[in-house]
C-alpha cells in the first residue's frame, strides 16, 4: 500500500506523541486527585488543537519540498479531514464517559486516573486496528464496500436511537463482572484493588475502568472505517487518529459540564456517518473530493452544534 510514512516522518511523529503523551499524563490535571478546571481543561483543548495543526503545516512543509506541491496539499488536507473526523466521532465517546461516571458515582476528581488508562488503551488499540485494517484493504479491495455498509447503518441506527437511554444495570459485562468479582460497595480513592479480610476486591472504579475500554473499543469500531473512506495511507490514518485521541481527555473535562447544552449533535454526528458510509460504497464511481468531505463534515457538526444551543437557550427561556 502507498504510503507517505517515510522513517524520517515515523520518527518525527513518535517523538512528538511521546512528548504529548508526557505532558498530557503528567501535567495536565496536575498531581493525584486533581479536580480539572473548565478553564484548564478550555485551555489544554486549545493546545493539543494547535499542535495538531502545526503538525499538519510541518507534514505539508516536509512533502512540499520531497514530493511535491500537489502531493503536500493532498496529504495535509487528507490528515485535517481525518482529524476532524476522528474528534467529532470522540465527543460521542465523551458523553458514554459522562454518563458511566454517574452511574458509577465517580468524583471528577478520581476521573484523571481512569482516564489515563482510557487514553492509553485507545491509542494501543486503534494502532493495531488501523494496520490491521490496512492490511484488509491491501487484500481484500471489496472489504470496503463492508465497511461503507457498516458505516451507513451506524448512522442510521444512532440517528434512530440518539434519544435512548442505555440500561447499565443490565449490562452484560457488568453483571458478568459483578458475578465473578468481589466488588467493594464504596470507593477507594483512587485504587482499583484492595484488600479485605485477606481478600482480594475490586472497586467501583475498576468497573468503570472496564467499561472506559469496552467503549474505546466500541468506538474505535465505528470510527477508523470512517477515515479508510478518506485516505488508505496507514500514516494518516493513524497520526490523524492519535492526535484526535491525545486531546480526548482535556476535552472531556471541557464538556463535563457542559454535555448537556449539546443535546442534538448526536443527529450531526449520525449523519457524519451516514455521508462517510455512502462515500466509501460510491468510492469506485465517484471520489468525492477530500476538501468537500471537509466542508460537508464540518457544515453538519457545525449545524447541529448550532441547533443545540438554541435549543437549550429556547428550554431555559
Amino acid at each position: 500500500m502507498q504510503s507517505i510514512g517515510s522513517p524520517e516522518l515515523w520518527v518525527a511523529f513518535g517523538a512528538v506523541v511521546l512528548v504529548m503523551l508526557a505532558i498530557d499524563l503528567f501535567v495536565v490535571g496536575g498531581g493525584k486527585e486533581h479536580r480539572v478546571s473548565f478553564r484548564e481543561a478550555a485551555t489544554w483543548s486549545v493546545a493539543w488543537v494547535m499542535v495538531s495543526l502545526l503538525f499538519a503545516a510541518a507534514l505539508w512543509w516536509y512533502l512540499e519540498g520531497s514530493a511535491g506541491r500537489e502531493i503536500a496539499n493532498q496529504k495535509s488536507m487528507e490528515f485535517v479531514t481525518g482529524y476532524l473526523i476522528e474528534k467529532s466521532l470522540a465527543v460521542d465517546n465523551v458523553f458514554v464517559w459522562l454518563m458511566l461516571f454517574s452511574f458509577f458515582g465517580i468524583p471528577l476528581e478520581l476521573q484523571k486516573r481512569v482516564l489515563v488508562f482510557g487514553v492509553l488503551g485507545a491509542i494501543v488499540m486503534r494502532t493495531v486496528m488501523i494496520f490491521a485494517g490496512a492490511w484488509l484493504i491491501t487484500q481484500f479491495h471489496w472489504i470496503l464496500y463492508v465497511f461503507g455498509a457498516f458505516l451507513l447503518v451506524t448512522g442510521i441506527k444512532m440517528w434512530w436511537f440518539a434519544d435512548a437511554k442505555p440500561d447499565l444495570e443490565n449490562n452484560p459485562v457488568l453483571k458478568w463482572l459483578r458475578g465473578h468479582m468481589k466488588v467493594t460497595d464504596r470507593l477507594h480513592g483512587e485504587q482499583f484493588f484492595v484488600m479485605q479480610d485477606g481478600v482480594r476486591y475490586v472497586t467501583p472504579l475498576f468497573l468503570a475502568l472496564v467499561l472506559v475500554e469496552i467503549s474505546d473499543l466500541i468506538f474505535a469500531v465505528d470510527s477508523i472505517p470512517a477515515i479508510f473512506a478518506i485516505t488508505s495511507d496507514p500514516f494518516i490514518v493513524l497520526t490523524s487518529n492519535v492526535f484526535a485521541i491525545l486531546g480526548l481527555r482535556a476535552m472531556y473535562f471541557l464538556l463535563a459540564d457542559m454535555a448537556h447544552r449539546f443535546s442534538l449533535l448526536k443527529y450531526g454526528l449520525a449523519a457524519v456517518l451516514v455521508f462517510i458510509g455512502l462515500k466509501m460504497m460510491l468510492i469506485d464511481l465517484y471520489k468525492i473530493p477530500v476538501g468537500f468531505s471537509l466542508a460537508v463534515v464540518a457544515t453538519f457538526i457545525g449545524i447541529s452544534i448550532g441547533l443545540s444551543l438554541r435549543k437549550e437557550r429556547r428550554e431555559r427561556a
